[in-house]
């Protein structure tokens, strides 16, 4: 064993004992691991009060260093040139090593799984495993649910990890571990905080920014302490996306203390919130070995000094490592009960039952979502970037694409931040309001507001010659076979069109309604569902496949027709849609449930003729300057055929045309004669 694995070993070792220390020290402090009795209720026993945060702690330890490595096979080290892009051998190595990391994030996910049946069903765990109890409650636990598919995607992640080999399997493996990061935390603490929105989206933040960060920086220290090749490349990049992971963690943490703490007077008062500073410190720590770095590590790592680094990551890796810790121990405390019953409304929506719906109240009574309000702020912020990357390298960039990007932003907050977002969970017909303008009216102007050609246009290429940088994935993306399979039109429009009656006339509807993660992932795919369809129809970005204008007026004639028909079946339903819901939500103040969505129905079937007037102004525009640009190609090519004499003429196509109908005159004329 040489000196870096030696050195790798200790840091590992502080690491975990730090961890685990800190865990440790949030248990007692919080009273977590206290025994509670409860009239009426089991006590799952010592073990599993300590083995449960304890399984924990392992699964997200080894979940950080499994995004960690893949994080640094895709990502942080550079990619091998030559015709096809390959991974490097200290890639594949890192791609190897996070296979058996993951296999062991499965075996502790699996723990932590037995654990928490134990604990919800107050049975001490030789109980839970020997007996039927874990098969019985583990498809009906939201949290059993959640840790199955984790330990199925980490089992996943860690068999295609074992043959992986090229940047586009290390990308794939990274985002299908990213995503089994999520379903623990939203089937914690967040799911029945009072604002499930705020609550929600903010947890699933935090965790997706926290993990490639810690992670990314414990792979960045085995990088240096066993001297490979790269580091200071690694660094770089690794710095660039740490600063924006901190920034996210900061917001997000901020959002969450506030959902769950809402009176700061409980930060001081309660055990929730001392653990809660205490993470804040933790934080704030952080954030100086950061600033450290950007100003002192990595100009060393430039200079060939990677010693200076070494010795200042290895700390940090610790202190991240102990607020892993205490955030487990924040997560088995139970945060401070509300002062004030909440409704049954306000337990099933995350709000009070809103007064009775007038077009002011629409407008002015604002509801902070903020899954949407990041999203609105992350595309707009993006867009401004590349605009002004491009001015300031003397590049222009159309006005009307800028305007017709934020115009679709805008459309988005007013339908999910205003008044319409709230009464959309109570009032189909507003829900209806909801989906058309998100799914047929927003992604018109984000077409054309060409984000992906500005993306292109602003982005630098790679500095190392056949490496891939975000241009680089990008124009991957653009030419891989599942871009040409959804964007071909027929595909695209199947999509947009069945998605719609599949959703609404099947269960999926009450289920998504039920769930505020249902409820973003239906809204999310309503914009995708149309962006993709008017991508095809009058996208600026380049596309697979592009159709000729008069086939994308018959596609657009074609297609709209179904959203009168589904307006129509709205109009006809002899029973409402996710009946129960709507049963469990009507306000006192509105119609009956059934009217309602008559109304839904109207609204769906008169929709369809603003997008289409829109669709259609748009596209004569296009057709018109289309024309123009091809006349003034032929036209130059005339008069370059005139200026290189006879000879060029014939290359010319214009030329090529004129002779084609020279010939045909003639022969016509001597056909005459004869």
């Amino acid at each position: 064993m040489n000196r870096g694995t030696l050195g790798v070993l200790r840091v590992a070792v502080i690491a975990v004992a730090a961890a685990v220390g800190t865990l440790v020290a949030g248990l007692v402090l919080g009273g977590a691991v206290a025994e509670k009795i409860i009239p009426g209720l089991g006590d799952a026993g010592v073990v599993t009060r300590w083995g449960l945060p304890v399984s924990r702690l392992l699964m997200d330890l080894c979940a950080a260093v499994t995004v960690g490595a893949l994080l640094a096979s895709a990502v942080l080290l550079p990619i091998g040139g030559g015709r096809a892009a390959t991974l490097s051998d200290d890639a594949v190595s890192y791609l190897r090593a996070g296979s058996w990391v993951a296999a062991a994030w499965a075996a502790a996910a699996a723990g932590t799984l037995i654990f928490t049946v134990a604990d919800v069903l107050g049975e001490p765990v030789g109980q839970v495993v020997t007996g039927s109890e874990l098969s019985s409650y583990v498809g009906q636990l939201p949290q059993g649910t959640a840790l199955m598919l984790v330990v199925l995607l980490a089992v996943v992640v860690a068999l295609l990890a074992r043959t992986a080999a090229t940047p586009g399997a290390a990308f794939g493996l990274l985002v299908m571990a990213v995503v089994a990061l999520l379903p623990p935390p939203l089937t914690g603490h967040a799911a029945s905080a009072a604002n499930h929105s705020v609550a929600v989206t903010g947890v699933a933040l935090h965790v997706a920014a926290v993990v490639p960060w810690v992670g990314g920086l414990a792979l960045l220290v085995v990088h240096a302490m066993t001297r490979r090749d790269k580091l200071e490349i690694m660094a770089g990049r690794f710095s660039r996306m740490a600063l924006w992971c901190y920034v996210t963690v900061g917001v997000s943490g901020l959002v969450n203390v506030i959902a769950r703490l809402p009176d700061p007077a409980e930060l001081l008062s309660t055990d929730y919130g001392r653990l809660a500073l205490g993470k804040i410190a933790f934080f704030v720590v952080l954030g100086w070995f950061g600033w450290w770095h950007r100003g002192r590590t990595l100009p060393a790592l430039a200079e060939r000094k990677p010693l200076a680094f070494t010795r200042l990551a290895g700390v940090e890796v610790a202190v991240m490592a102990a607020t892993m810790g205490l955030a487990v121990a924040l997560a088995r405390t139970a945060p401070p009960a509300p002062t004030e019953e909440e409704s049954p409304i306000k337990a099933l929506t995350g709000y009070d039952m809103p007064p009775e719906i007038t077009p002011g109240r629409l407008a002015s009574m604002w509801t902070f979502d903020f899954f949407f309000a990041a999203l609105v702020v992350v595309l707009g912020a993006l867009y401004v970037a590349g605009v002004l990357r491009l001015r300031r390298r003397g590049d222009a960039w159309p006005m009307g694409r800028t305007v017709s990007w934020f115009v679709g932003l805008l459309t988005i907050v007013a339908v999910t931040e205003t008044g319409v977002g709230r009464y959309a969970q109570v009032l189909f017909s507003v829900h209806m309001v909801q989906h058309m303008v998100l799914s047929m009216l927003t992604p018109i102007f984000l077409v054309m507001g060409a984000p992906v050609t500005l993306a292109l246009r602003a982005f630098k290429p790679a500095k190392i010659r056949g490496d891939r940088g975000p241009r680089e994935w990008l124009t991957v993306a653009l030419h891989s076979k599942v871009t040409a399979f959804v964007a071909h039109p027929a595909v695209a429009t199947v999509i947009f069109v069945a998605s719609t009656f599949t959703l609404y006339f099947t269960s999926l509807f009450e289920g998504a309604m039920r769930n505020h993660l249902g409820h973003i992932a239906m809204s999310i795919h309503f914009l995708l569902s149309g962006t993709l369809f008017f991508w095809v129809l009058i996208g600026v970005d380049p596309a697979p496949k592009k159709l000729p204008y008069p086939g994308r007026i018959l596609l657009l004639f074609v297609t709209m027709p179904f959203h009168a028909f589904f307006g129509l079946a709205l109009m006809n339903l002899g029973q409402p849609l996710a009946q129960a819901w709507y049963a469990t939500v009507n306000p006192p103040w509105g119609t009956s449930v059934i009217k309602d969505h008559h109304t839904g129905g109207a609204i769906a079937w008169g929709f369809g003729e603003i997008p289409t007037f829109i669709v259609l102004v748009v596209l004569a525009f296009q057709w018109y300057f289309d024309d123009q640009r091809q006349a003034k190609r032929l036209d130059r090519q005339a008069d370059r055929a005139a200026a290189a004499g006879e000879a060029g003429r014939q290359d010319d196509e214009l030329a090529a045309y004129n002779a084609r109908l020279a010939k045909l005159a003639e022969k016509d004329k001597q056909g005459r004669k004869g």
